[in-house]
């Protein structure tokens, strides 16, 4: 445990910052898999709104340093690219 108050505040700033990250990669996760639920159902528009959406989630995440900016656009690329190909 922290001996000392820096060390002990920084313990609780790194645990608020693993709940956060947490959050923020399961959100990730379940757009991408709705996304992927999705295309083999719906119409264009309805797809095209859900990616619109799982592109927002993800360039949040980057922009907040949850993930990094090269991993957010290659998850969107991915995604495109799956949607092109089944669309």
């Amino acid at each position: 445990m922290a001996n000392h108050k820096s060390a002990v505040k920084r313990a609780a700033q790194n645990e608020k910052k693993r709940l956060r990250n947490k959050s923020i990669k399961t959100r990730i996760k379940n757009v991408t898999k709705s996304v992927q639920l999705i295309i083999k159902d719906k119409s264009g528009d309805e797809v095209a709104a859900i990616l619109t959406r799982a592109q927002s989630v993800i360039d949040n995440a980057a922009k907040k340093g949850v993930i990094h900016k090269n991993t957010a656009a290659r998850k969107i690329s991915r995604l495109y690219k799956l949607v092109n190909s089944n669309g």
